[in-house]
């Protein structure tokens, strides 16, 4: 038995923190809000292809420090790499970028409105015998 692909993954925070939250997953990274069952705390499902890939979860009282422990960051793969980097610019977004080592990859990173670091994966070649899982 093996898993096969990431689900999605919850970010838990205040009431207050969900707008700036849902406008970044929605505006800046392009998910779609969906269908969310109908739990006794506020929050938002967002989707790609169909998938509930981000939850958003009000169930903090308090502003949490902004660490993540040992997770360093959540990445997802991206298409038009000129795009998305005119697009951050024009936005005034900060973002760090560079290439995969012996991979066609390139990559940027920012952050979400709580801190946590989102890397866009961008293929920038064929897939390799060194990355051929990787889309």
């Amino acid at each position: 038995m093996s898993v096969d692909l990431l689900n999605h993954f919850t970010l838990r925070c205040r009431a207050e923190d969900l707008q700036p939250l849902r406008t970044f997953y929605v505006e800046v990274l392009g998910l779609i809000e969906g269908a969310r069952p109908d739990f006794s705390f506020p929050g938002h499902w967002l989707y790609s292809n169909g998938q509930p890939i981000v939850h958003l979860a009000a169930l903090l009282e308090e502003a949490g420090p902004r660490q993540t422990g040992p997770l360093d960051h959540i990445a997802f793969s991206g298409k038009d790499l000129e795009r998305m980097r005119a697009f951050l610019q024009q936005r005034g977004i900060a973002f760090d970028e560079l290439p995969v080592p012996g991979f066609p990859l390139h990559q940027i990173f920012l952050q979400d409105p709580l801190g946590l670091k989102i890397e866009l994966t961008y293929r920038t070649g064929p897939a390799t015998a060194i990355d051929p899982e990787i889309t």
